[in-house]
């Protein structure tokens, strides 16, 4: 079985197209289906279906698959292990974000990052949703989640704290809350899959099942709701600390802190040996973002 063969098995099971990761690699789309081919006939089965618009794989391709990335691993690490082979950061990483956070906090430094490492492309998927690394081809996700999942290994990159805030003009309309029982008789607005606002009090953790008519997916959007005074709202620090430095929105309840144990996660694949790429991408940005984040100076 040819190595060369096994990398581009997976690329093509990550990309769902021969051309593509052919590409990838530097090799024509003739050459990489004559490859793909090659594989199949060592191994006496069909891996992948092809159609005139995607490939895909069979159920032994599938079966196949996790084998061959362990395989390549192997060898990886085997030559990592003699100090063999190019490990310069290179080739495309492929990460996927929470779109605010991405938009806010990693697009404004991929132009760094990517003249920093000249040899690596970045792929940057933006979603709100948490998507499949292994079926999407992903190297990393950006995660500001709680991690359950024990496949994946996580790499701190910052942390997130959240706070509750409103607009001036809200609060001169409608008064300040002064405990988290206020919340009860405000418009909040809420991130739609947080269904409780949790406060540290003397008393101990104190949950608030706030209510209001707004709800929303999107942490940018909150935001906006609520500088524009339609109600109280959760924030991370990350999305709100230009409109706190502006003056457009005001921290409330500070003596009440939210028990939010979150923060910014780097998570790849545990079967995966940690290439270059991947741990070149987690230190810039532990870097870039600081001990202390810039967005809570």
């Amino acid at each position: 079985m040819n190595n060369d063969h096994l990398r581009l098995f997976v690329r093509v099971a990550a990309l769902h197209n021969i051309s593509k990761a052919g590409s990838e690699l530097n090799l024509s789309p003739p050459v990489a289906s004559m490859h793909i081919n090659k594989l199949e006939e060592s191994l006496g089965v069909k891996l992948i279906h092809r159609t005139t618009r995607k490939v895909s794989l069979t159920e032994e391709g599938r079966e196949f698959l996790p084998h061959a990335e362990e395989v390549l691993n192997a060898v990886d690490s085997a030559k990592a292990s003699v100090g063999a082979g190019s490990f310069t950061p290179q080739g495309t990483i492929r990460v996927t974000a929470p779109s605010s956070f991405g938009r806010m906090h990693i697009v404004p430094a991929l132009k760094e990052f990517v003249t920093a490492h000249p040899e690596l492309k970045v792929d940057l998927r933006q979603s709100d949703s948490i998507v499949d690394m292994v079926e999407g081809g992903f190297d990393i996700a950006i995660r500001n989640a709680a991690l359950n999942d024990s496949t994946l290994v996580a790499r701190k990159l910052a942390a997130d704290r959240r706070i509750i805030c409103a607009s001036p003009d809200y609060i001169e309309k409608y008064g300040e809350p002064s405990t988290p029982a206020d919340l009860l008789n405000h418009e909040c607005i809420n991130l739609i899959g947080i269904d409780h606002w949790d406060f540290q009090t003397p008393n101990g953790i104190e949950k608030i099942k706030v209510k209001g008519a707004i709800r929303i997916d999107n942490g940018e959007s909150i935001r906006d709701a609520c500088i524009d005074g339609a109600g109280l709202t959760i924030t991370s620090i990350w999305c709100a600390y230009k409109a706190l430095a502006k003056g457009e929105l005001v921290q409330v309840l500070k003596d009440y802190p939210l028990t939010t144990d979150t923060a910014i996660w780097a998570v790849y694949p545990s079967s995966r040996l940690l290439a270059p790429k991947v741990r070149a991408f987690i230190d810039y940005f532990i870097e870039y973002y600081g001990e202390v984040p810039y967005w809570e100076k």
